[in-house]
């Protein structure tokens, strides 16, 4: 497989993530946030592209062969494809969703006597259960930053919302537990990091907030929030 595909796509995906788009997706009450929603999606189009082009490249190749080579690329697309559909529809995008985007039609030259014909040729590619799995795992972290954002910008309904997601999303790791690959058992805690965290701060709104100006909720949360360990986060 090129490596060059693979960095433009883990590109593609990091540009969903930056600061200042970031920063307004995880808001609900701007005015344009279906115009940012739509934004996000054509983003995630150009995204489903680089990976057509990496289904094109490994055409009749073992994909498990070449598996670690783009799996960190998939993980991060599960995790921006997944945090799209909850700000949309506050609901867990399934594998079978995601993978019926990953569809592509692409023109299959034949050559005929003296000349060549072109017939549609359609290419699939099968994200696998643990791709997405650690994806929707580092899903949990992204909700938890959106939990913060939706605090300081005195959105004081969010927070609880993540927190049912959030504990519907941990208690199905915790049916999968060790038995499941190791990869997967490993993000479970860092998942249950991001669950303290926005449980943590649904306690402190339920319990002190009205204690404390909401301009300075945020600043409680964000400091507890990093005292989570970078290395975990990124395990």
């Amino acid at each position: 497989m090129c490596p060059k595909t693979e960095d433009r796509t883990r590109s593609e995906i990091r540009g969903l993530y930056e600061p200042e788009f970031s920063r307004h997706f995880c808001i609900q009450s701007v005015p344009d946030v279906e115009e940012i929603l739509n934004e996000a999606e054509v983003k995630l189009d150009g995204v489903r592209q680089k990976i057509g082009q990496i289904a094109e490249e490994l055409r009749g190749e073992d994909l498990h062969q070449f598996h670690r080579a783009f799996t960190p690329g998939i993980q991060e697309y599960v995790e921006a494809v997944s945090f799209h559909h909850f700000i949309r529809h506050r609901s867990l995008i399934s594998l079978e969703e995601i993978n019926a985007r990953l569809v592509f039609i692409r023109d299959n030259n034949k050559a005929v006597g003296e000349g060549t014909f072109s017939s549609p040729c359609v290419l699939t590619f099968q994200i696998t259960p643990t791709d997405y799995l650690l994806g929707v795992a580092d899903l949990t972290g992204e909700l938890m930053r959106m939990c913060i954002s939706s605090v300081g910008n005195g959105d004081m309904d969010t927070p609880f919302q993540l927190s049912g997601f959030l504990r519907q999303i941990h208690d199905g790791f915790s049916l999968i537990g060790n038995t499941g690959p190791y990869e997967v058992s490993k993000k479970l805690h860092t998942l249950r990091q991001s669950l303290g965290k926005v449980e943590d701060a649904c306690y402190t709104l339920r319990v002190r907030g009205s204690e404390i100006p909401k301009h300075m909720l945020a600043d409680v949360f964000s400091s507890r929030a990093a005292h989570i360990d970078p290395d975990d986060a990124m395990a």
